[in-house]
């Protein structure tokens, strides 16, 4: 049996002003969450690219297509009600955030952590308040308290729509630091990225590609620069 799938029911997609910012509304209706709750967003930047992922399909409807309405649905119905857990499950990784474990050989590997990894560790003592050092090997060591307590501040702040963005700029990249410096624009999102793979980058040079974990790699690339779009779209200031 072919794989089910909704068929497309609507012919036009539009914006709709609301209360809570901006929904989406299709052939006047609007659009509503796996929840059942009405979806809105802040943005009228991110209501476009969802209006853009509706008009996009086809007969069928395919989900996978619709990475902003799945953000979004998800900031709905899942981070607003658990806003707290979902903030300290990321702020976890504050205290073993990838780039303080660093390699003790080979003298390149060493160098190429050492030249991406510091600045961003710089960056975060400079503007998040948050020295947090690194140590060679894979053993877990503590960081100190006051920085993961400043850490753990700045994700609590975030909004439920940051957060749910926020959710795979971290969880995807291993990296607490990194997470804030894409939501902060700190470098390019593409360095940000490969700073995250530094590790997978030197075995690969070293081994050869894997072709499973080369098409697993470009999955997490491509959710980890929506997650950055998403992110960088929620500050963009549009005229109703």
């Amino acid at each position: 049996m072919s794989e089910w799938a909704p068929k497309r029911f609507w012919k036009s997609a539009d914006i709709q002003i609301t209360d809570h910012g901006f929904g989406v509304v299709l052939d006047g209706r609007p659009v509503r969450t796996p929840a059942k709750a009405v979806l809105h967003v802040p943005s009228r930047s991110i209501a476009e690219r969802i209006v853009q992922e509706f008009d996009a399909q086809n007969e069928r409807i395919d989900p996978r297509t619709m990475p902003f309405t799945r953000t979004a649905n998800a900031a709905v119905d899942k981070v607003a009600v658990q806003h707290a857990d979902v903030a300290d499950m990321l702020a976890d990784y504050g205290d073993s955030d990838l780039l303080c474990y660093r390699a003790e050989a080979p003298d390149e590997l060493v160098a190429r952590q050492n030249d991406m990894w510091d600045p961003l560790l710089d960056w975060a003592a400079r503007q998040l308040n948050a020295r947090l050092e690194p140590r060679v090997g894979v053993m877990h060591a503590p960081q100190d308290t006051a920085a993961v307590a400043e850490l753990r501040n700045g994700v609590h702040a975030l909004t439920e729509f940051e957060l749910a963005a926020f959710h795979d700029l971290v969880a995807i990249s291993g990296s607490l630091v990194i997470g804030f410096a894409a939501k902060a624009q700190f470098k390019p999102i593409e360095e940000l990225w490969a700073a995250s793979r530094v590790d997978e980058t030197w075995q690969q040079e070293q081994w050869g590609e894997d072709e499973e974990a080369k098409e697993m790699a470009e999955h997490k690339k491509a959710a980890f620069l929506h997650a950055s779009e998403f992110m960088r779209l929620l500050s963009v200031q549009t005229s109703d």
